[in-house]
């Protein structure tokens, strides 16, 4: 990894393996070995320490005594968890939201979405299911309740490594409209309508969750490098 002569700080490293875990280039189940990272960082150990505590606070990192840390594989039941999860918070976000909305905000919605659509064109599969997690952490941040915005982070994460871990297929999982439609809902501030499309879109994702094996052994110098 090329980085240069400041010294990152904790919260670069965080978005550095954040970003990677999002982007699926660290896979679930992946081992995040301390010694590597503190090396590819140039950083020190405490750092990256400090670093997975946190990633692990927020569930997108395991932390097993005498094991060490790995990228974060959720069960079925946690799945089942984190959806059951966001059927309540999500309706309540676009609630608010309609409450609050103004031109600027449905402004980013779309061009959110656009980013979507052209990473549908260019069939980046890692981009579309990253792209459809951050359209949900965009609705909570514009929704003014930073507690929803925290959570909904958290929560949007965890759904997309259920995606990544499972293989969801992305053409069934997060159809191409979904988000659109819920924009419009928002727009026209259809509190019943929004709130049903975002139930609807979260059941459907769920639905298509299944079973993959999948390879968990990476070479962590080889995902960081640009």
């Amino acid at each position: 990894m090329t980085t240069d002569k400041r010294e990152l700080s904790s919260a670069d490293v965080y978005e550095h393996i954040y970003n990677a875990i999002l982007d699926n280039r660290l896979k679930p189940g992946t081992k995040l070995v301390e010694e590597r990272l503190a090396e590819i960082f140039a950083v020190s150990r405490p750092r990256v320490r400090e670093v997975l505590a946190r990633l692990a606070h927020e569930q997108i990192v395991e932390l097993f005594p005498q094991r060490g840390a790995y990228v974060a594989k959720p069960t079925i039941e946690k799945a089942i968890d984190v959806f059951e999860a966001r059927r309540l918070i999500e309706p309540a976000v676009v609630r608010r939201l309609i409450e609050c909305l103004t031109p600027e905000k449905l402004q980013r919605l779309r061009a959110h979405v656009k980013l979507e659509h052209e990473a549908r064109e260019r069939k980046d599969k890692r981009a579309i299911i990253r792209l459809a997690g951050e359209f949900h952490i965009v609705l909570s941040e514009l929704a003014g309740n930073g507690e929803y915005a925290r959570i909904m982070r958290e929560l949007s994460t965890l759904s997309c490594l259920v995606i990544f871990l499972y293989n969801l297929p992305t053409a069934t999982s997060c159809r191409d409209d979904d988000h659109i439609l819920i924009i419009d809902a928002i727009e026209a501030r259809d509190v019943a309508r929004a709130e049903a499309l975002t139930l609807h879109h979260l059941d459907h994702i769920e639905e298509s969750v299944k079973l993959e094996p999948f390879d968990a052994t990476q070479d962590l110098e080889e995902v960081f490098r640009f």
